[in-house]
């Protein structure tokens, strides 16, 4: 692996990425395989609030030599905002974070029942069954499966759209669910002796107080990095967390939030911008 003195910055890293265990379309296993044919040299599989997939995922990424992380993304409810908080190098056998998961992924069927509900109510029928049929893992069916079943309905032309028009705060399909607090998430991430990153802080769409605010409790509950550079961050929003994650000293991380192929045009596994080299990367931990 590069040496501390600046190689580590040249690393390839993709450390947010979701397979078929939670709301991605590829197997743990395919995944790996695709991270590694698209020029990544350090990969992580983040499923959210799911470990089951990282054996599989871990395997293949030793039979192309792709040095792996074992991770998760966990589900936060802070006030009114849903944010998600990555967990990197966790223990998947850790007591604690499998019972904070099972607990975080509990009533997630209820929900999917009352988004389907929602939107039976302004035409969009068959739903829930839609939904759960391009769910591979049952449990853990959510609004990306809604957003699928919207999209082979011919309702909205991809997934993007569905996110303007539904499922979302003030649209048909939004429901509010109460997830982990912030502390929690923290907390069991920790306990596995995994790194706490605040994922994608640009899509929560915080004003300045609130964001300040949100960093500020993340770095007391024992946060370590923010997620940087992302399939979801602008140039502009890479300069901003670049300052905040300076500011707020804290490490920083890079992922593409990659679901599968064809979900979005920008969104590709190893296609994210170069960390600022002012910043630390979380990765420094792991290489």
């Amino acid at each position: 692996m590069p040496d501390q003195t600046g190689g580590v910055h040249a690393i390839r890293a993709d450390l947010h990425s979701h397979s078929n265990f939670s709301d991605g379309t590829l197997a743990p296993g395919d995944l790996a395989r695709r991270a590694s044919e698209h020029g990544v040299e350090l990969f992580a599989l983040t499923d959210h609030d799911e470990v089951g997939g990282l054996a599989e995922a871990r395997a293949v990424a030793a039979e192309c030599a792709m040095p792996f992380i074992s991770g998760v993304e966990v589900s936060v409810s802070w006030g009114a905002t849903t944010l998600h908080i990555v967990g990197l190098g966790v223990d998947p056998e850790s007591a604690a974070l499998r019972d904070g998961l099972g607990h975080v992924r509990s009533g997630r069927t209820r929900r999917a029942q009352e988004i389907s509900a929602s939107l039976a109510a302004v035409g969009v029928e068959g739903a829930f069954e839609g939904a759960l049929r391009l769910a591979d893992n049952p449990k853990l069916i959510g609004r990306t499966h809604f957003a699928r079943y919207l999209v082979e309905q011919g309702v909205c032309r991809d997934v993007r759209e569905v996110f303007k028009r539904y499922l979302v705060e003030g649209k048909p399909g939004y429901v509010p669910h109460r997830w982990a607090t912030l502390s929690e998430a923290v907390t069991m991430i920790n306990a596995a002796r995994g790194v706490a990153v605040l994922a994608h802080p640009a899509r929560y769409r915080l004003d300045s107080l609130a964001l300040h605010s949100l960093l500020e409790e993340f770095r007391h509950v024992g946060g370590t990095a923010l997620e940087v550079v992302t399939s979801n961050h602008n140039a502009d929003e890479v300069r901003r967390y670049t300052k905040l994650a300076l500011d707020f000293g804290f490490e920083a991380s890079s992922g593409s939030d990659f679901h599968g192929p064809g979900e979005s045009a920008n969104v590709e596994l190893g296609r994210v911008p170069r960390l600022s080299p002012e910043l630390q990367p979380v990765w420094h931990r792991f290489v």
